[in-house]
């Protein structure tokens, strides 16, 4: 069954403690492994939406969110965030990085 589309959201391993802490029961449940990796796919849409509306002084904390998730969908798919680096380290030499700006609008 494919809850992600349904009710609740997948929230940080501390949450249940933080609203314990603040004097509510959360109401909560571990999902299996194929809900997982939904819920985290919808978790990084949800990040990446709420860094594009942030304005720069939160946008860190913002990307700090979507690395989280990140590290999150490279462990469920068994790579490691040092592994991680070496792919996006392998693309920038192929195909280079953003540093330069450049925008790209056909050819001739």
């Amino acid at each position: 069954m494919n809850r992600s589309s349904g009710y609740g959201k997948l929230v940080r391993d501390r949450i249940p403690q933080i609203i314990r802490g603040n004097g509510a029961e959360p109401v909560t449940y571990v999902a299996d492994a194929e809900e997982y990796r939904d819920r985290l796919r919808d978790k990084l849409g949800e990040e990446v939406a709420e860094f594009l509306q942030a304005d720069d002084a939160r946008a860190p904390e913002e990307l700090a969110d979507v690395l989280e998730v990140l590290h999150a969908l490279a462990a469920d798919l068994g790579v490691d965030a040092r592994q991680l680096e070496k792919i996006r380290q392998g693309k920038a030499t192929e195909r280079g990085g953003f540093a330069n700006r450049i925008v790209w609008t056909g050819n001739r």
